[in-house]
């Protein structure tokens, strides 16, 4: 099979050729700075969603080039191979060996390298990407899932972070203790969402669902709501399928935009701390879900637990950001029956929620952060979207 070169336009001379592989997935009419590889063509498991969404943002206001990384023969068996490996890793090499993905050779210049996983395992997958180092002038890795208590155990693939000139990570509980196991600073960038997206502004549609709870759950909780459902006193939206959040979708993009238009509809908008039932993973470290963000976007009443932990308290200031309810279930009926004979106190709830998140929490601050502390100049696009995030907030706190 002959070679293709992405970024070759029709009619591209050779030296515009910005990098190869067999094959080639899209092509480019321009020289984008940012080179950022992806696994979105071979895992497509519903809890990336969110990581696949931040990706499409960055592509949205910055030029890109998006790396499509592909399986090789029999990848998810040598990928599995080398997951076993890294545990008794004593050569600290197997960290840095290509998974089985099909190699990519880069052939221009790019001001940024930028990767985005959603959990260490995903740092393997760059490793097909070869000798970015010579042509990328900064890197940065933006880890989002890595809890303090695992650091010990992942001793062996903890080198591959050094390779990068800016680390980020997503649980701020994590940023002390692995800048002081990799003897590296690291600092803190919480996740997001995509508020143009979520938003229920201009067009805002009628909130015809009661309750809406999606992901982990509090079972006591889920019972109480559940019992009020089959009476016919609500109507409440739920998964049905045991770790729904590891099964496959056909396109996260369609995933993302189906749960923002049922999030967009609901009255009220079940939230958690993370992995909050997961207590030998967190080992008591508290931080903060994506449910926040996204339900706080779509405009939600968030009925749950806040996160007993500074940073949720430093992301989400405001009155009313989190209705308490019990974890067994026991008042959940009651403290919406209380909420729903208070329409206007609601109402204000579900405009600054929204606001807020508007001006907090859109992917696009996240990539500005890292802009500036990779020292990168934002593109005209990410101020346009910056401004039509502030007038969705706008309209949100206007709109009676």
């Amino acid at each position: 099979m002959t070679d293709r070169l992405a970024g070759e336009g029709v009619g591209s001379p050779n030296e515009n050729k910005t990098w190869e592989r067999v094959p080639v997935t899209f092509k480019r009419a321009v020289k984008p700075r940012i080179c950022m590889p992806t696994g979105r063509g071979f895992t497509r498991r519903a809890f990336l969603g969110g990581h696949y969404e931040a990706q499409d943002v960055l592509l949205e206001i910055d030029d890109v080039d998006l790396i499509e990384l592909e399986p090789g023969p029999r990848f998810e068996f040598k990928e599995m191979l080398q997951r076993r490996l890294l545990y008794r890793d004593v050569s600290g090499k197997v960290a840095f060996l290509n998974p089985g993905l099909r190699k990519v050779r880069l052939k221009r210049e790019y001001d940024l390298f930028v990767v985005r996983c959603q959990t260490y395992w995903d740092l393997l997958h760059i490793n097909a990407v070869e000798g970015w180092k010579d042509y990328c002038k900064t890197s940065v890795l933006w880890l989002d899932e890595l809890w303090a208590a695992s650091i010990p155990e992942h001793k062996y693939w903890l080198p591959a972070l050094k390779q990068f000139d800016h680390i980020f990570i997503g649980y701020r509980g994590t940023v002390g203790p692995l800048s002081a196991t990799i003897g590296r600073s690291c600092s803190w960038l919480p996740g997001g969402v995509d508020c143009l997206r979520f938003s229920p502004w201009p067009d805002t549609p009628s909130r015809v669902v009661d309750v809406y709870s999606m992901g982990r759950r509090w079972e006591g909780v889920h019972r109480a709501l559940l019992k009020a459902a089959d009476g016919g006193d609500i109507f409440y939206i739920y998964d049905t399928l045991p770790r729904i959040a590891e099964r496959d979708v056909y396109d996260h993009r369609q995933h993302r935009s189906l749960f923002a238009n049922l999030a967009k509809r609901s009255r009220y908008f079940m939230v958690a701390p993370g992995k909050m039932n997961s207590q030998d993973e967190t080992q008591g470290q508290v931080e903060v879900g994506y449910r926040y963000y996204e339900g706080a976007a779509a405009g939600a009443v968030l009925v749950g637990q806040p996160p007993d932990c500074e940073a949720f308290r430093e992301l989400f200031p405001w009155q009313d950001v989190v209705i308490e309810v019990q974890p067994d279930g026991s008042d959940v009926m009651e403290v919406i029956a209380s909420f729903d004979s208070e329409p206007e106190r609601v109402r204000a709830i579900q405009q600054r929620n929204s606001a807020e998140a508007f001006l907090r929490h859109d992917w696009a601050y996240r990539w500005k952060d890292i802009f500036r502390v990779a020292g990168i100049e934002p593109l005209p696009a990410m101020g346009a979207r910056e401004r039509r995030l502030k007038d969705l907030a706008e309209m949100a706190t206007n709109i009676l």
